[in-house]
């Protein structure tokens, strides 16, 4: 894909073209960069979720030029160009909106999960035969928590002041995963919208069908265009388009729109009202008929208009007496006296519409589905079960075929007929596995084939069912961003099969140098009872700590994870440093370890050796600083425990000896008494014999420390043997 050659002040234009085996042109993805020509060479690599990572690279001589925080310097760039269908997956959702989205559905995700499992274990029944209500109450309730996250499809609030001339209200524009989520919600969630399935698809037409404008003219569209032409008409009942978009608005159910339109007919001017008197009933008589047209649902939205009827007797004699007026006025004497010609044709039109008319909803409505939902409303209102109402689409969308069927249209194909495998596909493939990990919670109570389907499991699949499949993807994607992986257990914890395994390779594989996402991190192996990974994530980070230098973390989370053989070679290598040199500076260097690795020998290998060596110079520091004879004594009782422990290296035996010389010396009595200094005389003795050995390493002492330490010891034996 050679990029062709711009000016220089402008970016080089690019689109990635994806060749399928379907008979459409394959689409074009532009790829928006800011990188100025020349671009030498692209690399594409798969991102997260449905999407490409494309990098892009300048030449080599180009780099350079222009200088540091010149435009020749960037030497390339890397963007995120996002598959699917135009409008669909994209559907203008931001990544911060998508980071909403994607935490808030996981705390009903998890309860939905938690709710089958306890189910599960006490009842040992599938979830297909409980109490019918008492789940579908469950469903409703986590899909109206889904559904909340999507945004708000309802129309804004209306103003304070009506403007008569404003036909569609003002309101956010949709998106298709919130159209996409309420279609399955209908069919699947919402039990109770079963028995006016007609009535509901008309409410999802009106919020949704501003959707379908974005690739089909819609009667959204043809209303909307319409508002533009209001502003410069005057006489708007000669106007073709006002009749047409009268009759659209009928024809899909939004009755509150086609009655404001007749409203708007001139001949309800005061200085028409009494030239136009027959022309202005006849308008008034088709608006009231339409205003009071018989709704077998249970309530109204705030602003619509019809009768609603909650069984069906009842909605079935008002419709009969109703039609029956419509006959009446159709056969009026007093269309003849109407003289306006398309104030007559339109409202005879509005007329055949509301009695059913099928060659007038269909030259009323532009795509098959807003044909299929007025012949449900108008003509089929009674239809029940998804395999009558999947043979009306059928012969809708030979009717009323379109040139590019929306993925939102090949949902509905899926789920009028029932084929669970097309649904998935399509949440998959328009909308991306939030979606389809998400739906499939609705699709298992859509009976028990989508249940059997879902939750199967396939020897092709390596033994796990395809809802497992999905929610491992699913994971795999939320653990590609940093921001979002900590949500990945939630879905892995629900996955039987792979489940486990897959959550234990993502905490090994999270980082451990931030101690926030590390304390994160252990949290969910509590959680999940992982003990084993939960060691050993304290373990790599003890060794991370310990690489960088930063000991006292290091020696902290090996002491958390009880790694024994790592602690003793910490300690191996205290006693090391320490044997080099004991001076004061020295351990001062190494206390604060000292003090963190604790005094279990047990534990930290003869580290019980360095915690007396330490309160052995504290006392001794005392001494030296002039302190009473009770820190002498004490540094004494700290010597003699240190030369009993047989965990005392020899090679520290000499340097304590030689910091006990004042102690041996003590002006005012021997300290030590004569099995005491025996003892030290002995331990000298065998220091010796030692030193003979060619393995043996010599302290840094001055070289008359040992002659000094045996005067002293003698010095303090005799002193000793007065006293007793």
């Amino acid at each position: 894909m050679p990029p062709p050659a711009p000016s220089p002040e402008s970016t080089t234009p690019l689109s990635m073209i994806l060749h399928t085996s379907q008979p459409q042109p394959p689409p074009h993805h532009p790829i928006h960069h800011s990188l100025p020509p020349p671009i030498s060479r692209l690399a594409v690599s798969w991102s997260r979720g449905n999407a490409l990572r494309v990098s892009l690279f300048r030449t080599e001589e180009k780099r350079g030029e222009g200088g540091v925080g010149g435009g020749g310097g960037e030497g390339g760039s890397v963007v995120e160009l996002k598959l699917g269908d135009v409008g669909a997956e994209d559907d203008g959702i931001g990544e911060a909106d998508w980071r909403r989205i994607e935490y808030g559905s996981a705390t009903p995700f998890a309860v939905l999960q938690s709710r089958k499992n306890a189910v599960k274990a006490m009842e040992k029944i599938p979830i297909a035969s409980l109490m019918k209500s008492e789940w579908s109450d469950y469903i409703m309730e986590y899909s109206k928590e889904i559904n909340s996250l999507l945004g708000d499809s309802r129309q804004s609030p209306a103003p304070t002041i009506d403007d008569p001339s404003r036909i569609v209200k003002d309101a956010k524009q949709p998106t298709g995963v919130k159209a996409a989520w309420e279609l399955l919600e209908i069919f699947f969630a919402d039990k109770f919208s079963h028995s006016w399935l007609p009535e509901r698809l008309v409410d999802w037409l009106a919020d949704f069908d501003c959707v379908f404008s974005q690739t089909q003219t819609t009667v959204h569209s043809k209303l909307v265009d319409l508002q533009y032409q209001l502003v410069h008409i005057q006489a708007i009942e000669d106007n073709r388009n006002y009749w047409e978009g009268i009759c659209s608005a009928v024809a899909v159910g939004w009755l509150d729109t086609a009655v404001k339109l007749l409203h708007l007919h001139g001949s309800y001017q005061l200085d028409q009202i009494g030239d136009r008197e027959i022309e202005n009933g006849l308008v008034e008589a088709v608006a009231i008929l339409i205003s009071q047209m018989p709704r077998l649902r249970p309530e109204l939205v705030a602003g619509q208009l019809g009768d609603c009827y909650g069984n069906r007797p009842d909605f079935n004699a008002d419709r009969e007496k109703w039609r029956g007026q419509l006959t009446k006025l159709r056969s009026s004497g007093f269309w003849v006296q109407c003289s306006h010609t398309q104030t007559r044709e339109g409202l005879q039109s509005l007329i055949k519409i509301l009695l059913g008319d099928i060659e007038s909803l269909s030259a009323s409505t532009c795509g098959w589905v807003e044909f299929y939902i007025s012949q449900l409303l108008y003509v089929r209102p009674f239809t029940v079960g998804l395999e009558g109402m999947y043979t009306l689409a059928q012969k809708c969308m030979q009717l009323k075929p379109v040139s590019h069927l929306h993925s939102l249209l090949r949902l509905m194909i899926g789920i009028l007929g029932e084929n669970t495998e097309v649904v998935l596909a399509e949440c998959s493939k328009a909308f991306g596995p939030w979606m389809t990990v998400h739906a499939i919670e609705l699709l298992t109570t859509g009976g028990s084939q989508s249940e059997i389907i879902l939750q199967e499991e396939r020897h092709n699949l390596g033994g796990v069912s395809i809802e497992e499949i999905h929610r491992i993807v699913y994971a795999q994607v939320l653990t590609s961003h940093p921001l979002t992986w900590q949500l990945a257990p939630i879905y892995l914890i629900s996955c039987a099969k792979l489940g486990m395994g897959f959550l234990e390779i993502l905490l090994y594989r999270q980082p451990v140098q931030h101690s926030r996402k590390l304390l994160k991190n252990l949290e969910f192996c509590r959680l999940y009872g992982i003990d084993s990974v939960k060691s050993s994530v304290m373990k790599i980070a003890g060794m991370y700590h310990w690489k960088h230098g930063r000991k006292g973390p290091a020696i902290y989370w090996l002491q958390q994870s009880r790694d024994h053989v790592r602690l003793n070679k910490i300690a191996q290598q205290l006693f090391d440093a320490v044997g080099k040199s004991v001076s004061t500076e020295s351990f001062k260097q190494w206390e604060g370890l000292i003090e963190l690795l604790g005094s279990d020998s047990k534990t930290t290998g003869g580290l019980d050796f360095l915690h007396k060596y330490r309160d052995f110079k504290k006392s001794l520091q005392q001494v030296h600083d002039g302190k009473a004879d009770d820190a002498a004594r004490q540094a004494v009782e700290s010597l003699i425990k240190l030369m009993k422990n047989p965990s005392t290296p020899q090679r520290f035996w000499l340097p304590l000896l030689y910091d006990s010389v004042k102690l041996l010396t003590w002006s005012d009595g021997p300290l030590l008494n004569a099995s005491q200094t025996n003892l030290l005389l002995n331990k000298l003795q065998e220091l010796s014999l030692a030193r003979l050995r060619p393995d043996y390493v010599e302290a840094d002492l001055p070289p008359q420390a040992l002659s000094s330490v045996r005067l002293a010891l003698a010095t303090n034996l005799g002193r000793a043997f007065l006293e007793e």
